[in-house]
């Protein structure tokens, strides 16, 4: 399972951190200043499927091409950043494994994270497409960009769909396996006339 985060700027890099759970001290006893929380984005459900499926499309034309040029001209202006070089460089160990997400056209994804403005006004959002047998996980950032939501964080891993149970206790030889089974209830007569 590979994880990759792709984005820009210092912002965001504190931002990762924050959801990576990272906690910094320092040398001076300052008083905790409050954390603005994150508020419900205000887009509906069509919108939602398109800014999932288009930026994670553009991620699978670029790794089956090995193009990246149409993936990084689609981000913000935070995530161009980024070289088109840079990116193949980034996403290299999928483009060998020949990932194929292209399934994000027809599968639903579940939503582990409804869409929120973050207090520094990025659109995050994170989920699954629960397919078989393996599911993309993603997480993603949007920046708006004149009147737009344009990318400018992507990350994507492959993981089982479903829980999987361990394997059968292996019965020793000589010995059988023993199930009860119960007798059947009597069937209820039907009164005659």
């Amino acid at each position: 399972m590979t994880l990759r985060w792709v984005s820009a700027g210092l912002g965001l890099l504190v931002f990762g951190l924050l959801i990576l759970g990272v906690v910094t001290t320092s040398a001076q006893q300052t008083p905790p200043q409050p954390q603005a929380a994150a508020k419900p984005a205000n887009i509906d459900r069509n919108g939602v499927l398109m800014l999932i499926r288009s930026t994670l499309l553009a991620l699978d034309h670029a790794n089956k091409t090995g193009n990246y040029t149409v993936l990084r001209d689609l981000g913000a202006p935070g995530f161009q950043v980024n070289t088109a070089a840079k990116l193949a460089e980034i996403f290299a160990k999928q483009r060998g494994d020949k990932l194929d997400i292209s399934g994000v056209v027809v599968i639903d994804p579940q939503l582990s994270l409804l869409p929120q403005i973050e207090p520094n006004g990025l659109l995050h959002m994170a989920g699954f497409f629960p397919s078989v047998p393996s599911q993309v996980n993603f997480e993603l950032l949007f920046a708006p960009v004149e009147g737009q939501w344009r990318v400018i964080g992507v990350s994507l891993s492959v993981g089982q769909s479903s829980p999987v149970a361990p394997p059968a206790p292996e019965v020793p030889p000589g010995k059988a396996v023993v199930s009860q089974k119960q007798a059947a209830p009597p069937k209820p007569s039907v009164p005659s006339k």
